[in-house]
């Protein structure tokens, strides 16, 4: 299913609002990114109660219920958890991932929110919920009949919602304020092999084991930690910044010269992080086209380039990174300052060639 246009987990509420009354709404998004929990308080917000269906242990039996004689005539009754007299929230969780027979057994309770002889109550909503192909995850085809019942909407991950979540509910202060130094690492793609990925679900679950093994962790348990919940790359970072808070070590006093790069052969992962993070500052505080930038823009370009110097004379490869291209091969950086960072700094550039 490809996403024309997508929405944060801020204004989904609002656009469930819009739809979800009315009509039954699917919610496509990548694992993790906090679709079922969305839903559930999305309910709560209505009054009324959820009630969770997991596509992937269902059988069409479990829908349409078993037969019953009455008045000499068969009628299937529905369980319990569906057939209530009261309005409530019927969420269809990893709808797209169910067996083909039990999507069809949804057809009916989707559209005319009946099962049997059941109807849903007045006031009841339908909302499923599902990963993408693409995601690496478990997906089925949606039959046409299925896909033309829903209103489909497409949820991305927002680290500014997510931070602002995390204030109210207990998040780790060190993994809030690593993520709001980097909130591009909240989120990243599945990875094709078996191994751990970064999603505000895993960060979640990073939080909660150090809350378990207490303050302060030591740094190698930490690094185990991080390894077991995070992308690699992101995990490495993570223990990095750790490092930084822990020490004297900071990029902001780095910018004003009050520290120089960490030298030592065992800071690399350090060096490496903050070497990220200068990248980072670079991409967000220098404008696209030089005409824009400020004198105090210019100056801390002009110090950008300093700092370019002494970290290439540390390690070529971290000096490199900050100017690298993205992984598609476009230009991270500004292309005045990547000019200008050729014309006074040859070697880095030529070696990155």
């Amino acid at each position: 299913m490809h996403a024309q246009l997508t929405v944060t987990p801020a204004r989904l509420p609002e656009v469930l609002l819009t739809t979800a009354v009315v009509r039954p709404v699917f919610l496509w998004g990548a694992p993790g990114i906090g679709k079922s929990s969305l839903v559930r308080d999305f309910a709560a917000s209505l009054g009324l109660d959820c009630v969770s269906l997991l596509g992937t242990q269902l059988a069409p039996e479990d829908l349409i219920g078993v037969p019953q004689i009455v008045d000499g005539r068969s009628r299937f009754c529905p369980p319990e958890q569906i057939a209530r007299d009261e309005p409530y929230c019927l969420f269809l969780d990893e709808l797209n991932a169910a067996a083909p027979d039990v999507q069809k057994a949804f057809y009916s309770l989707i559209l005319d929110r009946r099962i049997g002889s059941y109807e849903l109550p007045p006031g009841s909503v339908v909302i499923g919920a599902g990963n993408r192909a693409t995601d690496q995850a478990l997906a089925r085809p949606m039959a046409s009949a299925l896909v033309n019942r829903l209103v489909h909407v497409h949820l991305r991950a927002a680290p500014d919602d997510w931070l602002a979540w995390a204030a109210g509910h207990g998040i780790h202060p060190w993994v809030v304020e690593y993520l709001t130094q980097r909130p591009d690492h909240l989120w990243s793609p599945p990875p094709k092999t078996e191994e751990p990925f970064s999603t505000p679900r895993s960060w979640h679950m990073l939080s909660d084991l150090l809350h378990s093994a207490g303050d302060p962790a030591d740094d190698e348990t930490v690094a185990l930690l991080a390894y077991a919940t995070l992308t690699p790359a992101h995990a490495g970072a993570f223990r990095a910044y750790l490092k930084v808070a822990r020490h004297a070590f900071d990029l902001e006093a780095i910018l004003k010269g009050e520290v120089r790069w960490p030298a030592e052969p065992g800071d690399r992962d350090l060096l490496y992080f903050l070497a990220e993070t200068f990248r980072a500052r670079l991409v967000k505080d220098l404008p696209a086209d030089k005409r824009h930038a400020s004198a105090a823009v210019r100056q801390f370009a002009f110090r950008a380039k300093s700092l370019l110097v002494e970290l290439a004379e540390i390690s070529l490869e971290m000096a490199q990174l900050v100017i690298a291209d993205d992984e598609a091969g476009n230009p991270r950086l500004p292309s005045w300052f990547l000019v200008e960072t050729a014309r006074d700094l040859p070697r880095l550039v030529a070696a990155r060639a």
